[in-house]
C-alpha cells in the first residue's frame, strides 16, 4: 500500500531519531498455534518457516497455507507488546493493497454484468475528475494495471515522519485523494508502461460507485466479500479500530508505539480492507479458480504488463493482481503494506499451493542493509509453500521495480 520511494527513504533516514525496534523473541513467542492437518503437508518445516519471523525481530506473525487441498495454519510470536500475548493463527490483519485485488474483482464483475468497458475512458465517468486530455487517453484498464501514469497521492501524505500521526487522525473523502494524485507530475504517459499508483485504485472505487450508485466498499463485500462468506474481512467504514482478535501495528521508526488503533481513510479502496489469512486464501481460490468472474474477464485480469520492460523475468501486474515466476512455475497473489503491518499472499494458478502471511511490523527497513534478516526469513517462508526442493537462500534484495517497497520483497527462489 506505501509507497517510500528512494528519494523519500533517504529523507527519512535523515529525519528519524530512533533506530529501528527488533524484539527478541520471548518464552510466550515461541509458542505457536495451529490449525493442521493432512500428514501430505510438511508441518515442521512450515512450523519452523513460520517461528524464523519472530526470531528475525518481527514482534509476531501469522500465516495460513493449502497444499493439494489440505490446510495449515499457524502464528507465532506476540500480538502486543503491552501485555505479551501471543498472536492467534485467526488474527485479523490490515492487508494494505492486497485491497487491490479484491476491487478490481468487483469492478470486473461490473463489466461482466456489461455496466462498463475495460477500455472506456475514465473521463467518461469521473469528467469532473478528469475533464481534459488525460480523461480522454487514460482508460479503466489502465488504472487497473498502473499503466494510467497518474501520481501516487501516498507519496505526499505520507513522506515524513510527522505525517503519520496527522494522516491516521484524519477523514479524507475519496475525492481529496484522487485530487491529490492527479495534481501531480505523471509517472509517464497513459499506457507507456508500469508505475504503481494507489491514485488508480481510489480513481477504480469512484468509477464503482457512479456506476452502482453505491459506496464501493459495499459493493465490494455485497459482490465478494459475503458471497465467499469471509466472515474476517470487511471494510471498517473511519472505525480506527480492529474488531475481533487481532495483532498491534508497529512502525519501527517510532519504536514500541502500537498503531493498532489507526485511522485508515486515506487508504479506502486502494488499501482499507482487514482480512484473515485464510480469508485472503480462500478468496485468491475462489477468483483464480473462476467462480467469481467469466473465463474472458479473468484472462483479462491476468494479461500482465511487465513491471520492468528490461527486465521482463521479474513478472508482471495484471488487474488487480501480480504474477512472479520461481522454479516451480509462476505464482499469482498481491502484497500490502500499511503503518504497522505488512502481508503477502501467493497462490499457484491452478490454486494446488497457496500461502498468505502478515506481520505486526513494518518500516523496519529504513536503517539496515538488505536484505535484512526478517526478509531472509519471510523469503523462506514462501520458499517452503511453494516450492520446497528448490535452494534455500536465495534472496532478492529489493521488491520488482514498482512494487511498493514498503511490503517487502516478493519473493524469488
Amino acid at each position: 500500500m506505501l509507497r517510500f520511494s528512494k528519494t523519500n527513504r533517504i529523507m527519512l533516514a535523515g529525519l528519524l531519531l530512533t533506530t529501528a525496534v527488533v524484539v527478541a523473541p520471548t518464552a510466550v513467542a515461541e509458542r505457536v498455534y495451529r490449525v493442521e492437518a493432512a500428514p501430505e503437508i510438511d508441518r515442521s518445516a512450515l512450523r519452523m518457516a513460520l517461528d524464523a519471523l519472530p526470531a528475525a525481530g518481527v514482534p509476531g506473525a501469522v500465516a495460513a497455507a493449502r497444499i493439494d487441498r489440505q490446510p495449515w495454519a499457524g502464528a507465532a510470536g506476540i500480538a502486543d507488546l503491552a501485555d505479551a500475548a501471543p498472536i492467534r493463527p485467526w488474527s485479523r490483519q490490515r492487508v494494505g493493497s492486497i485491497t487491490k485485488t479484491f476491487v478490481a474483482t468487483t469492478l470486473l464483475r461490473l463489466v461482466d454484468e456489461g455496466a462498463l468497458g475495460l477500455d472506456d475512458q475514465v473521463g467518461r465517468w469521473l469528467p469532473e475528475l478528469l475533464p481534459g486530455e488525460l480523461g480522454q487517453r487514460a482508460t479503466v484498464r489502465m488504472l487497473l494495471n498502473h499503466t494510467s501514469g497518474i501520481g501516487n497521492y501516498t507519496d505526499v501524505l505520507l513522506d515524513s515522519l510527522a505525517a503519520v500521526d496527522r494522516v491516521g487522525d484524519t477523514t479524507y473523502p475519496p475525492t481529496e485523494l484522487a485530487s491529490i494524485g492527479l495534481g501531480l507530475p505523471r509517472a509517464g504517459e497513459p499506457g507507456e508502461g508500469f508505475a504503481y499508483s494507489n491514485t488508480n485504485y481510489i480513481l477504480v472505487g469512484l468509477i464503482i460507485e457512479r456506476v452502482t450508485g453505491n459506496d464501493a466498499t459495499d459493493e465490494v463485500t455485497r459482490r465478494v466479500i459475503r458471497p465467499l462468506r469471509l466472515t474476517g474481512t470487511y471494510f471498517p467504514a473511519g472505525d480506527p479500530t480492529i474488531r475481533g482478535p487481532h495483532a498491534g501495528a508497529y512502525f519501527a521508526p517510532l519504536g514500541v508505539r502500537n498503531f493498532g488503533e489507526y485511522g485508515m481513510t486515506w487508504a479506502w479502496t486502494a488499501g482499507e480492507l482487514i482480512a484473515t489469512m485464510d480469508d485472503l486464501n480462500r478468496f485468491f481460490r475462489a477468483l483464480l479458480g473462476g467462480r467469481l468472474l467469466s473465463a474472458a474477464t479473468l484472462a483479462e485480469m491476468l494479461r500482465t504488463v511487465p513491471f520492468d520492460t528490461e527486465a521482463p523475468e521479474l513478472g508482471g501486474y495484471g488487474l488487480g493482481i501480480f504474477q512472479l515466476g520461481t522454479p516451480c512455475g509462476e505464482v499469482w497473489g498481491h502484497d500490502g503494506g500499511v503503518i504497522g503491518q505488512l502481508t503477502i499472499s501467493l497462490h499457484t494458478r491452478d490454486g494446488s499451493r497457496q500461502a498468505s502471511l502478515s506481520s505486526n511490523l513494518s518500516h523496519y527497513q529504513v536503517f539496515a542493509a538488505e536484505p535484512h534478516p526478517i526478509d531472509v526469513a519471510t523469503q523462506e517462508f514462501f520458499r517452503i509453500a511453494h516450492c520446497p526442493n528448490s535452494p534455500a537462500g536465495l534472496v532478492r534484495a529489493s521488491p520488482p521495480p514498482g512494487l511498493p517497497p514498503i511490503a517487502g520483497p516478493a519473493p524469488t527462489w
